[in-house]
């Protein structure tokens, strides 16, 4: 077992990330929440990086839809992310910071302003769409709206940051499982601990 502050699993995602990066679902995994009923939840979103080079992780969101209402009454996911080419998947749990337009700290809402214009300018006009999960009120598709790509976020633009916690590492190919750990040192920095298990 060995630790480091530095968080050991990310050098092997981002490796993975560039020996699948020439297929187009690489920067796809799932994301599942607990619903305020207790059920799971889980759906398919884009990875948008690493917030400031650290390990947390960047997921763009409408705020009208049900994961904000899940992560508001448990603030706690996991990432399922497989890579089809090298045979390895990454379960990432930890949770999740919420930060919409309405969020009182300015360094947040900058990482919400930041990771707006990051996006390219239609998939910012998928905010600007109906309500999600409302029943469809029309048979012929809604007009596209128009957007000023210098104009910031709108109201439903929402950043979710997952911090990790523990992260389960799975090579198929070589047969090799790692659970990495997070903890704290004794000046409050985040520490990693990892252990190789049977897989």
């Amino acid at each position: 077992m060995g630790s480091s502050s530095a968080a050991p699993w990310k050098q092997l995602l981002l490796s993975s990330i560039q020996a699948n990066s020439h297929l187009k679902h690489y920067s796809y995994f799932q994301l599942a929440t607990v619903a305020s009923n207790g059920r799971p939840s889980n759906r398919t979103v884009v990875f948008r990086g690493f917030q400031d080079d650290g390990d947390k992780i960047l997921i763009n969101t409408d705020n009208r839809s049900r994961k904000i209402d899940e992560l508001k009454h448990c603030p706690f996911a996991e990432i399922c992310w497989y890579f089809t080419e090298s045979w390895e998947q990454f379960r990432i749990n930890g949770s999740v910071d919420v930060i919409d337009g309405t969020n009182p700290d300015p360094v947040k809402l900058e990482q919400r302003e930041k990771s707006w214009f990051a996006c390219s300018p239609k998939s910012r006009l998928q905010y600007m769409a109906p309500t999600p999960r409302l029943p469809s009120l029309s048979e012929l598709p809604s007009e596209i709206p128009s957007m000023d790509p210098s104009i910031g976020p709108v109201a439903a633009f929402c950043l979710l940051i997952l911090d990790p916690a523990q992260i389960d590492y799975l090579n198929l190919k070589s047969n090799e499982r790692l659970i990495f750990t997070s903890g704290l040192s004794s000046d409050g920095k985040k520490l990693w601990t990892s252990e190789k298990v049977n897989p």
